[in-house]
């Protein structure tokens, strides 16, 4: 038999909230996350406007001794893990006795020590004057090795680069651990922190909407670049039942495909594959799915492409559809892990998170996109859609916990 996988723990820290109940508050308000940047000087960019984290701080979750050696990426990481440790009931827990793996996903690693280093340079230092603490820094496992260390988790490490849906990717591969009895928990989800070498290449080819994110509108302008981390503990089903841990989704499985098609421009007939697969794999059949949360970038051919795949596959069916990135901004590496856990959360309180700031319906983009006000209805099974450059497409499907079953 096939060893069942349940969530039984969230961290998140995003521009709407750290810890999972501000979170997810926010995110049924309708809360947009979205300010002027401040972590630098936007002057000169066409766009100033980001989904960053402002109320973070890291001396809350990480000691003293540890936070002068981790980057602004890893104390995301490194802090929603402690927060869904804690909310799993693990906190306290004699891990030397189990085996945890570690598998994290993101797009940018450690950026900021690279961008330290090109501002020294730019400043006219030479090569033999740089900080080089920062090229040790800037290896994007140590972000996953971090996380390790921090808790002292043996078991396997392992970080995924696959961009926006490395979350995705990161989950699937925990699932498969544990269904092979290679782990007794696996820590899995995405981080990336706000990158300045993100925002201007987005702004460079004016990707960045000038103000808000408005997927699925006639009107959209692109999208706009976050930062954050979601974390997810997934355990198997007996040994979350043997310690009396609360469940808050079944994670069936997770399909997959790529585009083969073009490094930035998505593909719809992939798009279809991926989450076709997805439903195969996990065994669900069209009509038993009653969530999509939508990579939903507010860029016009990723939003068309996306609703063309899904109107192909439940073209019977009205399945509301919602974009968190209208709130949140694009967390890169980090956005389909959050959205994982906001697919979790709808799933056991029976809520549709809204999608904002939508104004005119796009004949091109014609799905239920639960435009700006949550709705509640019940959520048997959720797909949690995430699509990267280059077409690396992954679809994971999360179900309902019935304990009958």
């Amino acid at each position: 038999m096939i060893k069942r996988v349940v969530v039984t723990g969230l961290g998140v820290i995003s521009s709407i909230g750290t810890g999972k109940g501000k979170f997810w508050d926010n995110l049924l308000k309708g809360q947009s996350g979205i300010s002027k940047v401040e972590s630098f000087d936007t002057s000169n960019y066409q766009s100033h406007n980001g989904g960053e984290v402002k109320d973070f701080d890291a001396n809350k979750f990480i000691g003293l001794r540890v936070l002068p050696s981790l980057c602004r990426t890893s104390q995301f990481a490194v802090s929603a893990a402690g927060l869904a440790i804690e909310d799993a009931g693990l906190e306290g827990h004699d891990f030397s006795r189990s085996v945890v793996s570690v598998c994290l996903g993101t797009t940018m690693g450690e950026s900021r020590p690279i961008e330290h280093l090109n501002n020294e340079l730019a400043q006219g230092k030479s090569i033999e004057r740089l900080d080089v603490k920062n090229m040790g820094l800037s290896f994007v496992n140590n972000i996953p090795v971090n996380i390790a260390l921090e808790f002292q988790f043996k078991g396997r490490n392992r970080v995924f680069t696959t961009a926006c849906a490395a979350g995705n990717y990161a989950i699937s591969y925990g699932l498969d651990l544990l269904r092979m009895g290679a782990s007794d928990f696996v820590v899995a989800g995405g981080v990336d922190a706000f990158s300045r070498i993100v925002f201007t290449g987005f702004d460079r080819v004016h990707a960045i909407a000038p103000e808000k994110c408005q997927p699925f509108d006639k009107n959209r302008k692109g999208m706009i670049p976050g930062e954050g981390a979601g974390i997810l503990i997934l355990e198997t089903l007996k040994g979350a039942k043997t310690r009396g841990a609360h469940i808050y989704a079944e994670v069936l499985g997770c399909g997959f495909s790529c585009d083969a098609f073009h490094m930035t421009q998505p593909l719809m007939d992939g798009i279809f594959e991926c989450m076709k697969n997805a439903l195969d794999v996990s065994g669900i059949k069209k009509k038993e799915v009653s969530y999509i949360c939508a990579h939903g970038t507010g860029s016009v051919l990723n939003d068309k492409a996306e609703c063309g795949a899904i109107n192909k596959i439940f073209k019977d069916q009205r399945i509301p559809v919602n974009s968190c990135k209208s709130m949140l901004g694009h967390t890169m590496g980090a956005a389909s892990a959050i959205e994982a856990i906001a697919c979790c959360l709808a799933v056991e309180n029976d809520v549709v998170p809204p999608t904002i700031n939508f104004e005119t319906p796009d004949p091109e983009c014609d799905i239920d996109c639960v435009p700006n006000k949550a709705r509640e209805q019940r959520i048997h099974v959720a797909l949690n859609n995430g699509f990267a450059f280059g077409g690396n497409n992954a679809c994971l499907v999360l179900k309902k916990y019935d304990e009958n079953e």
